[in-house]
């Protein structure tokens, strides 16, 4: 199945660029060659994705160029793949990696049984339809369902808002390091990579956070 694009509301085109949701491991049918699947089909000359300048060092990608050494995060496997493909810019778009409050809230919230079995039925689905569910609007749903049982089971509040807070930051930085690089290149099309559970909001912000900026982008949200 091809997927559809979903656009958003937008004041001017300048830069398309594509949402992906995804996951950083291999899970039956989420695999590299399915994603670099998508993105052949998308030809981006830019590819954004959830990572630290770190995640793929300069050695690594040495081990890559001279000896064919894949990368053990699924998405840069994928990107690995599709430069045999085409040629683009990678833009790695994380300052910090995630708050350890994050941690400590997912620790305490997953000894929660029925929180796990959530888990467990999401990444049944994830291995049996692999990108076409994690694009999808039932993913999306069954996301929200585990972020409202995980609120339910917190007993710390404290714990909970730091968490939210910390996650908002997170994508916040992506988004506005996103903007900065737009400010000074120019491109056809690009996508954006990043873990499922930031579909919900990422969706909402990469609307909000367009208004009323000196460029505006014209985002698409990945969708089957």
């Amino acid at each position: 199945m091809r997927p559809d694009l979903e656009y958003l509301p937008e004041h001017s085109k300048i830069n398309h660029i594509t949402f992906i949701s995804t996951t950083h491991k291999e899970n039956g049918r989420c695999k590299a060659n399915e994603l670099c699947s998508i993105i052949e089909q998308l030809a981006p000359d830019v590819i954004f994705l959830e990572a630290l300048k770190d995640t793929y060092s300069e050695y690594e990608q040495y081990l890559f160029s001279e000896y064919q050494v894949f990368h053990k995060k699924l998405e840069i496997e994928a990107l690995q793949q599709y430069c045999y493909k085409s040629s683009f810019e990678y833009v790695p778009v994380l300052d910090d990696g995630m708050s350890e409050v994050f941690d400590k809230k997912y620790e305490i919230a997953t000894q929660n049984v029925e929180l796990q079995r959530k888990i467990e039925s999401f990444n049944t689905l994830s291995a049996k339809y692999g990108f076409q569910f994690l694009n999808s609007d039932l993913s999306m749903r069954l996301q929200q369902d585990m972020r409202t049982l995980e609120k339910e089971v917190l007993y710390d509040d404290r714990l909970n808002r730091d968490a939210i807070e910390a996650i908002d930051t997170y994508e916040n930085s992506m988004l506005e390091n996103i903007f900065s690089y737009c400010k000074t290149n120019h491109f056809s099309k690009a996508i954006f990579m990043c873990g499922v559970a930031h579909r919900k909001s990422i969706s909402y912000k990469m609307t909000v956070m367009n208004l009323g900026r000196e460029i505006e982008l014209n985002w698409k949200v990945l969708k089957f």
